[in-house]
């Protein structure tokens, strides 16, 4: 019989604390939920106060059997779940499928791998939190009665397989909002003028910004505003009305969250959301490293906080100083938002005395980038700001003013190691201070020339994963364990394709949120899912009853559904008709939307299952043989031009739109070799399925 059983989710989080515990201990691993609800129906008893109806996870019974024999032959069993509440949920559930009483002390949780940490937290078991189980039950069965009562309605109006969700629908409903605004945005012209001036003693020349007139700030819209200015500047004196210099500080960014590391892996690495959490997973539960063994490199990937222990502070200090010298360490604090569930320390090395370049070769090339950023990140937050030195000159010509500004780094500070990315393009660091003259008050400046320059307002930019999860977050939609499959739902449901990093809704996501917005904008809306999260984490406080959070919910909107669903009763979706021609019954055939987006199917379906693509051809014929010349699309929505007899007796093909006249000899061979290997690709899918499908029917005939 064994002292004590340790149960974690992940046999590689098992394998790295074995090492730390001696003696009669054995660790195992319930490979992350053992019981859930089942996928075949509701499970929810709305009779009975929203009783959830949990089932064992099918395949995992000889997982269960194997636990409870481990749990009677251990004198005490702990629960070493993650330290959140989903990992909270689990520890419950383990507890209730091996007959550990309630009250029973048997949750441990440890916020990093270490040594330390896991032999502290055995030293200080403790009860299981219902309230963070309730918590995350809430959400569940909030999660579940929206899905499984919403989705329905699309599989009768749309098609079936899609699905709708509290979280997921919102996230859609954001990225079709973003690409109506950009569809429906009408570009403002607007006009910049830059004088080109000189230093009368140095002759050193410098640019200078046209701000507006007599101290107020002017706007320019059109032409006829510009050469009016420049006909006032023709003659007019340049001179220096005021110079300030001074220092301008830069303080470095907090140790990541989850959000936080989620979007500067995009900008700085390009990985996908869930590559990410993937990566980080693994630095945390273990990695082999000779002399250690398997060790847990970094705490806890899902928090929302910045905060760290006073230990880790104390390591960074040390590891600043040695490296780079006791100038550039600096105490610092970061403020927690105010609905941070601040339940863990910000993400961190384990062992900051574990550089990045010292681990590299027991890393994966993807483990050594994540964890060299996460590294850099937390050790460049304790440390000193870098500062610039700036200058600001203000010119007055003829009552237009005119500015100019400069700054160069005069100590870098924490930008030695670590600079923040954002979304919008990046700062550069140094802007010309030391190509600036230096100048006094009422110098007078040499104009050179005078430059103009037009420019256009953009829409606002599509998203990227990176910044969705920066929108999601500020909204208060989701939390730390929800974005990245969130982001891996709608994907997988073809509400929304990335082409690069770029976010795009489908045409099936277009008509996909738009039912469900305008029949069900109570629940499909910003407010009311970071809402139900602020009463999330009520529950998880222990201020308020989960049964009650869903009654209160699930009355009204049980009346929306049945409202939706007699009115929608009747109504068909009308698809738009086509000139085509079905060659199978002459019925005009409709455009519908699959999964690679519109094509051309028979109205008279299920009699004729006639379906084809919409081809898109243009006015210019075939460069090659005159026949006519269509648009298609490469996996990566990139237009190329095809002739429309390509392969059988002509082979042009071309990134280019051909030109009225042209004539082509050769066909771009590279462009070829892709689409061959597109149509290939979907060759070998279209032979896989059939294949399955005829396995399956013999397997069925056979019983």
């Amino acid at each position: 019989m064994t002292d004590k059983l340790i149960i974690v989710e992940s046999p590689a989080k098992a394998n790295t604390i074995k090492k730390f515990l001696g003696g009669n201990t054995k660790v195992v691993a319930s490979m992350g939920h053992i019981r859930d609800l089942p996928k075949s129906k509701l499970a929810i008893d709305t009779e009975h106060d929203f009783e959830p109806e949990y089932i064992n996870i099918r395949g995992k019974a000889s997982l269960i059997n194997s636990l409870k024999k481990d749990a009677k032959n251990s004198k005490q069993v702990y629960l070493a779940t993650d330290p959140d509440r989903e990992g909270e949920a689990i520890a419950w559930h383990l507890a209730y499928i091996l007959g550990i009483p309630q009250d029973s002390i048997c949750r441990i949780t440890f916020n990093e791998i270490t040594k330390e940490a896991v032999k502290e937290a055995v030293k200080k078991p403790r009860k299981i939190d219902l309230n963070l189980t309730d918590a995350q039950q809430a959400r569940r069965v909030l999660d579940r009665i929206v899905g499984y009562k919403i989705s329905p309605v699309l599989w009768k109006k749309v098609k079936r397989g899609l699905s709708a969700g509290r979280v997921q629908s919102v996230a859609v409903k954001l990225i079709c909002d973003r690409e109506e605004e950009i569809e429906h945005f009408v570009p403002e012209e607007y006009w910049n003028i830059t004088a080109i001036l000189s230093d009368t003693k140095t002759k050193k020349s410098f640019e200078s910004k046209f701000l507006g007139k007599n101290k107020e700030k002017i706007e320019l819209h059109s032409k006829e505003e510009v050469d009016k200015i420049l006909q006032d500047l023709e003659k007019a004196k340049f001179i220096v009305e005021d110079v300030t210099t001074g220092e301008k500080k830069r303080n470095p960014a907090p140790p990541f969250t989850t959000s936080t590391m989620q979007q500067e892996a995009s900008r700085k690495l390009g990985f996908a959301i869930r590559k990410t959490m993937s990566v980080a997973q693994g630095l945390y539960e273990g990695v082999k490293i000779p002399e250690r063994g398997t060790t847990g490199l970094i705490t806890y990937m899902r928090t929302d906080s910045t905060r760290i222990s006073d230990e880790a502070r104390s390591m960074a200090k040390e590891v600043i100083e040695k490296n780079f010298g006791e100038q550039y360490y600096e105490n610092r604090f970061y403020k927690v938002k105010n609905d941070s569930q601040d339940a863990h320390e910000a993400i961190r090395p384990s062992y900051p005395d574990l550089s990045p370049e010292q681990i590299k070769e027991y890393l994966t090339p993807d483990q050594y980038k994540l964890y060299r950023l996460i590294y850099n990140r937390f050790i460049a937050s304790q440390m000193t700001s870098a500062i610039y030195d700036t200058i600001t000159i203000d010119i007055n010509a003829n009552e237009y003013n005119f500015r100019t500004t400069g700054q160069s780094i005069k100590f870098r500070g924490f930008m030695t190691l670590y600079v923040e990315d954002t979304d919008d393009e990046k700062e550069s660091e140094e802007l010309g201070i030391a190509n600036i003259p230096y100048l006094n008050k009422k110098d007078e400046v040499k104009k050179e020339e005078i430059q103009t320059k037009q420019s256009f307002s953009e829409p606002p930019p599509r998203y990227t994963e990176a910044s969705l999860v920066k929108t999601l977050e500020e909204k208060g939609i989701g939390r730390p364990s929800t974005y990245a499959p969130t982001i891996t739902t709608i994907l997988a449901r073809n509400y929304i394709e990335k082409v690069q990093k770029t976010i795009f809704p489908t045409e099936l996501g277009k008509i996909v949120n738009k039912l469900l917005v305008e029949n069900f904008e109570g629940v499909i809306n910003v407010e009311f899912t970071a809402e139900m999260e602020k009463q999330f984490d009520s529950i998880a406080e222990g201020n308020k009853n989960w049964r009650e959070t869903i009654r209160e919910f699930y009355g009204p909107f049980e009346v929306v559904v049945e409202k939706v669903e007699k009115e929608l009763e009747h109504v068909q979706l009308v698809y738009e008709e086509s000139d085509v021609k079905c060659e199978k019954c002459g019925r005009n055939m409709v455009i519908k939307m699959g999964k690679y987006g519109k094509f051309l199917a028979c109205p008279g379906y299920p009699e004729c299952r006639n379906a084809k693509p919409i081809v898109e051809e243009i006015d210019v014929p075939c460069p090659k043989c005159g026949a006519k010349v269509q648009i298609r699309k490469t996996k990566k929505r990139r237009n190329y031009y095809i002739c429309e007899n390509n392969p059988a007796s002509c082979d042009y093909i071309s990134w280019n739109k051909p030109k009225p006249g042209e004539v082509v000899e050769d066909s771009d061979e590279e462009l070829k070799k892709e689409v061959k290997k597109k149509t290939t690709t979907k060759k070998t899918a279209t032979k896989k399925t059939t294949t399955k499908k005829k396995t399956t029917k013999r397997k069925t005939t056979k019983k």
